[in-house]
């Protein structure tokens, strides 16, 4: 067995997760590669969602019976949960979505309804980066269609990184927003966040960081980050699907509109206006993902006791061979960085002329799950001149031996395509 510096006890922590314990296709254990998609979740995490169900089900704030009383103190756990896990001045900060999209979208949406200093309209641009998720694309070309303010992007440069030479042309006296992926989930890359942040603080642009592929693979500190909204999602780190997070600074969660009108996010309601409820409340319209919150709450505590510090160096450790092991496959093309630099856990390749559906159908009857396509992030490939690419992401139950089943499967591949 390989033995790498830095790991975590994976035979303990993969105790924890039934579904690796499957088998698939006549036998074939299970060799789970596809985390920058979703992420496995562990019997604590099950137990706390069943219990909730058996045992505190209700809807949460406006209650006064003793379930109501509950399910609302294990809601708003989960949030001062999430809070310290992100290092939040505030849990008043931590609003839940239903995933990193809709927070994003929620952003997009509050600036265009916003007034001044924060309006974006036709006069003003908004800066994104070429290798976003369409998730922090689509909103910001809707927004910019809507007010006719002038959308702006950062390039790539060949091997995968943000080209920042003309940061000063992009980043202008008239950006509003500046948002950008902290971790790309196709290209693996970690984007220099102090260099951005700094321009944007220079023109008096707002900073929103989408940290989807961040959050559950390494500590994260907003306040350290300096950016004014963050924006995670709850699959990819041991939660629940339905369940996503946006911190924003206090000051402009109070100055900003809501998006979503309904119960809940209310103070008073005549038939002729309306007054709010603060933050987080007010971005918070109607039933909240009530269970999925709590699910997240029990997500951040197994992360937690195990420690992000070594979390991270766990997946540095893993991601550094595989790096390795695939440089050594024939005709193999990593796109990205072909370092375990700065880069995440997640790599993108393409092997020969083979397409990238065939390698993932096979490697899927060997038992291993990886993603292809494009990933949410067709500007990528088309920069690359790529139709799609293979994606292995790892975890932190993520061991050497399935990289090794990963090298083996592309064998495979290449012999069954000749």
């Amino acid at each position: 067995m390989t033995q790498l510096p830095g790991l975590l006890d994976t035979e303990a922590i993969r105790k924890d997760f039934p579904i690796l314990d499957r088998t698939i296709h006549d036998g074939k254990k299970l060799v789970y590669l596809d985390n920058a998609a979703t992420s496995q979740t562990p019997r604590q995490v099950l137990d706390v969602l069943n219990e909730y169900y058996e045992k505190h089900n209700a809807n949460v704030h406006r209650g006064v019976h003793v379930l109501a009383e509950e399910a609302t103190a294990l809601y708003e756990g989960a949030r001062d949960k999430v809070a310290a896990f992100i290092n939040a001045p505030s849990r008043d900060e931590v609003i839940f979505t239903k995933n990193a999209s809709e927070s994003l979208n929620l952003v997009a949406n509050m600036l265009g309804w916003a007034d001044e200093p924060y309006r974006v309209d036709h006069e003003t641009e908004i800066v994104i980066t070429e290798m976003e998720h369409h998730s922090n694309i689509v909103p910001w070309q809707l927004l910019s269609q809507r007010t006719g303010a002038k959308l702006k992007w950062f390039g790539l440069t060949d091997d995968g990184r943000l080209d920042l030479s003309n940061i000063d042309e992009i980043i202008t006296e008239k950006t509003k927003i500046v948002s950008f992926v902290l971790v790309s989930n196709i290209l693996g890359t970690q984007n220099p966040v102090e260099a951005i942040v700094r321009r944007a603080q220079e023109v008096g642009a707002l900073v929103l960081i989408d940290a989807s592929q961040a959050a559950p693979h390494m500590p994260l500190d907003v306040q350290a980050l300096q950016a004014d909204f963050v924006a995670f999602t709850g699959h990819k780190m041991l939660g629940p699907t339905g369940i996503g997070v946006l911190w924003g600074r206090q000051e402009l969660l109070e100055d900003l509109p809501p998006f979503l009108g309904g119960g809940e996010m209310i103070e008073t309601v005549s038939m002729s206006s309306s007054t709010y409820a603060p933050a987080p409340h007010k971005f918070e319209a109607g039933t909240p993902p009530v269970s999925q919150a709590v699910g997240l709450g029990a997500a951040v505590d197994y992360l937690s006791a195990i420690g992000m510090d070594k979390i991270a160096a766990h997946e540095h450790a893993i991601t550094e061979y595989a790096v390795k092991r695939l440089l050594e496959v024939p005709d193999l093309r990593i796109i990205g960085p072909t370092t375990a630099e700065d880069r995440g856990a997640a790599i993108s390749f393409a092997l020969g002329d083979i397409h990238p559906h065939d390698v993932g159908q096979v490697l899927d009857e060997e038992g291993i799950a990886v993603r292809v396509g494009h990933h949410c992030a067709r500007p990528v490939c088309l920069r690359y001149g790529i139709p799609a690419t293979t994606r292995a992401s790892f975890y932190l139950y993520s061991t050497p031996g399935e990289i090794d089943a990963l090298i083996d499967g592309l064998e495979h591949v290449r012999n069954f395509f000749g």
